[in-house]
Parts: structure tokens; sequence; C-alpha cells
């Protein structure tokens, strides 16, 4: 099956390195912080390692792939990132309940700048590349 019969024609917009570029960021501020969270918060922990795993792989797919697929994706994952960092920050997370407020945390504000970064990005290149193709 050819590439574009699967997934539709490579986008190829000139943006592309922002998502791809702001994944590897966001994937990259979450290793330091693993270690601490799977001794206090397990599961916080293993959740952070999927997101690292997740914007890597989300990068690399970007980077070589280039489709309208990929793109959404990324702002999906991306979106549920920083919807759990809202969370952890307002109402807290079981475990992790000293995070509350901590908003300006470095690696905190690394990990959303760049999250948001990706979501925004990533969601403007799809949905103009969905709307260039005619799929809705």
């Amino acid at each position: 099956m050819r590439h574009g019969a699967l997934l539709g024609p490579p986008i190829k917009h000139p943006l592309r390195a922002l998502p791809v570029l702001a994944l590897v960021v966001a994937g990259a501020a979450h290793i330091p912080v693993i270690p601490a969270h799977l001794r206090e918060a397990p599961y916080i922990g293993v959740l952070f390692i999927v997101l690292t795993v997740a914007s890597f792989a989300l990068a690399a797919v970007l980077a070589l792939g280039d489709v309208a697929a990929a793109y959404l994706s990324t702002a999906a994952v991306m979106g549920l990132a920083l919807l759990a960092y809202v969370i952890s920050r307002t109402v807290g997370l079981p475990q992790i309940g000293d995070d509350i407020d901590n908003w300006l945390e470095p690696l905190g504000v690394v990990a959303i700048t760049a999250e948001a970064t990706a979501l925004v990005s990533a969601l403007a290149i799809g949905l103009k590349a969905r709307h260039r193709s005619g799929t809705h």
C-alpha cells in the first residue's frame, strides 16, 4: 500500500520543524523527574515515561512521515499532557498534592511551554492540511 493511500500525502509545511522540536523538548523535560516520581507516585512516573516515549515517537513520525494524522495525534497527546498539568496544579492528583499551586517549577514551565507550542503548531498544520485535502 502506498504511503498516500493510507495516511494522505506529505504536508511539507515550512514550519513543520516547530512541532518536532517542541515535542523533543517536551519529552526531554520529563526525563529528569521520572526517577523521583517512580518512587513517590509510581503511576505519575509511568505516565511521564509514556509521555516521553510518545513525544519522541511523534517527533520522529512528524519528521519522517509528515502527514495530517500525525499532527492531529500530536495535538491530542499534548492537549492531554497540558490538561494533566492544570489538574495537578489546581485540584491536585493523588500522591502529589504538593504540586498544587506550584505553577513556576522550572522544568514544569519548560514542559508546558513546549507542550503548548507543539499542540498549537501541530493543530494549525494538521487542520490546514485536512482542509486543503478536503477531508473532514
